[in-house]
């Protein structure tokens, strides 16, 4: 018998051996093996190694072989059951986030996301500009660490007061701004203080540092101060997320009187105030950010420019003073240290232009129109529909329902129906206190898709009632 003959009849004999045996199971010896068949040392070394490659034996150093529990069948689904142990009860529902942004199907009308449609996107001014940052010196070059100091001056004068540019720091959108402030100010496993209703993506944003999100209530003139600081007597908490101007879901927009009286009552509980002031380009009636008024570090200031751009265009910046600031500043370093120099840069350009000042003026008259079309027609179609308020401004009106109608049962209606609208339960960190849906005006293409919205949603509330 040839060497290779010898091999392959050691390799025939274990296989039939190992198919005799339970997983586990200790296989004939190698010496037994030498001795039965007449065969060297390397014959049967190498004939285990062949079968130990397929995966049929495990050998153990000083043992000896053993059978292998057989392979998984490919159409045999993969058991991760053992990570639910290790990965503990934080969960994250990222379905809330995941509806605001996927895409509407064919022939669905949109009447709920948060960016601006293509035909109001500035796309080409954007490319331009693009086009013009990359041709720039050092355009691949790594940017400071904090930002561009040109961009973060332009997001300090926007902020106003005395925030400075030492002041700014650039991050990768208004989530990411969320998220940085939320595990920089707060401990895992402790209150942060949210409007109620509020954006979903803060809600899971809170969840995902930790924390735990405690409702406060909000009138039609945005979040009551003595119910803040009620709340922050009760829970002991240390951060409250406000969104002072066209606030998410509601469209309301705080007073100036307040806006002075939530500073007071976070100072006084030695507070943050997380300031998202993500709408604050969808109108040209918006006060001055809280943070202007702020000389005692209470504000965490974010400004973001994608929802006013694209969805791509994901610069945003977080003012902060203190020991605050550099606390944020390590989070984004540790976490993503900079946000691309091209993308910067890009955007840097286009708010530097005059293209920036008739981009604002077209979306604003824009959305005045689509806002008291949306209104109209919802009066004409669905009058058991009662806005909340008419906002100055943003992309939302926020509709309650009579309380006899399943909201899901409603919302599932109109996508049968072929249009989106958003479930008001999202909004809510604790218990709704009725059925509302979020209506989007800017997600459909012009105002004709945006009246047949309505019809589809009017069809949709009959079907429910």
């Amino acid at each position: 018998m040839d060497h290779d003959s010898s091999i392959a009849h050691i390799i025939a004999i274990l296989r039939e051996e190992v198919a005799r045996s339970h997983p586990g199971a200790r296989l004939t010896s190698s010496r037994e093996l030498m001795r039965r068949h007449n065969v060297s040392p390397v014959t049967v070394s190498r004939a285990i190694a062949q079968l130990t490659a397929e995966g049929r034996i495990v050998t153990k150093p000083g043992s000896g072989a053993f059978a292998a529990h057989p392979p998984r069948k490919s159409s045999d689904p993969p058991d991760f059951s053992w990570q639910t142990v290790a990965l503990g009860d934080r969960v994250v529902d990222e379905t809330p986030v995941t509806a605001l942004l996927s895409p509407a199907p064919e022939q669905a009308v949109a009447l709920t996301g948060g960016y601006l449609p293509p035909g109001l996107r500035p796309d080409k001014q954007l490319a331009a500009a693009a086009a013009r940052a990359v041709r720039r010196p050092n355009a691949w070059a790594m940017p400071p660490l904090t930002g561009l100091a040109e961009l973060r001056r332009w997001f300090a004068t926007q902020a106003g007061g005395d925030v400075t540019a030492a002041d700014a720091l650039i991050v990768s959108g208004g989530q990411s701004a969320l998220t940085h402030a939320f595990r920089s100010l707060a401990a895992p496993g402790t209150q942060v203080l949210v409007e109620t209703p509020t954006y979903p993506g803060a809600l899971a944003a809170a969840k995902a540092a930790g924390l735990r999100a405690t409702a406060v209530p909000i009138d039609r003139d945005g979040v009551r101060p003595d119910l803040l600081a009620e709340a922050f007597a009760v829970t002991g908490a240390r951060v409250f997320l406000c969104q002072p101007t066209l606030q998410n879901p509601t469209g309301a927009t705080l007073s100036a009187e307040r806006r002075e009286q939530v500073l007071q009552v976070a100072r006084a509980a030695g507070a943050f105030v997380v300031e998202d002031d993500y709408a604050r380009y969808f109108t040209d009636q918006a006060p001055p950010p809280m943070v202007s008024m702020d000389t005692h570090g209470t504000v965490v200031y974010i400004c973001s420019l994608t929802k006013i751009l694209s969805p791509s265009a994901r610069v945003a910046a977080v003012v902060a003073r203190g020991p605050a600031a550099h606390r944020l500043r390590a989070n984004q370093l540790v976490e993503s240290f900079f946000v691309a120099r091209p993308l910067q840069e890009t955007v840097l350009d286009f708010v530097g232009s005059p293209g920036w000042t008739r981009h604002l003026a077209s979306v604003r008259a824009e959305i005045l129109l689509r806002r008291d079309t949306l209104a109209a027609e919802l009066a004409a179609r669905v009058p058991a529909a009662e806005l909340h308020l008419v906002p100055k401004g943003g992309a939302h009106l926020w509709v309650h329902l009579p309380a006899e109608i399943d909201e899901n049962a409603l919302v599932e209606a109109a996508r049968r129906h072929g249009v989106l609208v958003g479930a008001g339960r999202m909004y809510y960190p604790s218990e709704p206190p009725g059925p509302r849906l979020r209506l989007t005006h800017l997600a459909a293409a012009n105002l004709p898709e945006l009246a047949e919205g309505v019809r589809r949603l009017a069809q949709a509330v009959h079907e429910s009632a």
